[in-house]
């Protein structure tokens, strides 16, 4: 596996332990449909949760929330609309990002809630 796929991995686990530790369920890591994905689906005071996880070294140019553009969150939708008809759910939902920055040896963890309302998908 290449190593900036290695690297985005460990980013996800440091997502996913961070949420954990703040009271959400985890409902599933990497949904997948077609060529979208989502990369945590979590459960916290009855409202459903998609995470979109951004890792970067400190020497980025591109801060890790700036990555979420336009594109990235009608993807984002579109696979939230699809995980939400695939299991039939009519809940709250929101849309966070959660931004690792630096290494496995010094890092920091940065959450943005409701990062971006839902687009919506008409079909």
């Amino acid at each position: 596996m290449a190593q900036h796929n290695d690297f985005g991995k460990w980013g996800e686990e440091v997502a996913a332990g961070y949420l954990r530790e703040k009271g959400y369920t985890i409902l599933h890591r990497n949904y997948r449909v077609g060529h979208r994905d989502l990369d945590i689906v979590a459960l916290k005071n009855n409202i459903l949760v998609f995470v979109e996880v951004k890792t970067r070294k400190g020497d980025s140019l591109v801060e890790a929330e700036k990555a979420v553009d336009r594109r990235k969150i009608m993807s984002l939708n579109m696979a939230a609309n699809n995980y939400l008809k695939r299991y039939r759910l009519n809940v709250d939902v929101r849309f966070d990002i959660v931004a690792i920055t630096g290494s496995p040896a010094d890092y920091s963890v940065n959450h943005m809630e409701n990062a971006f309302l839902p687009i919506p998908i008409y079909r």
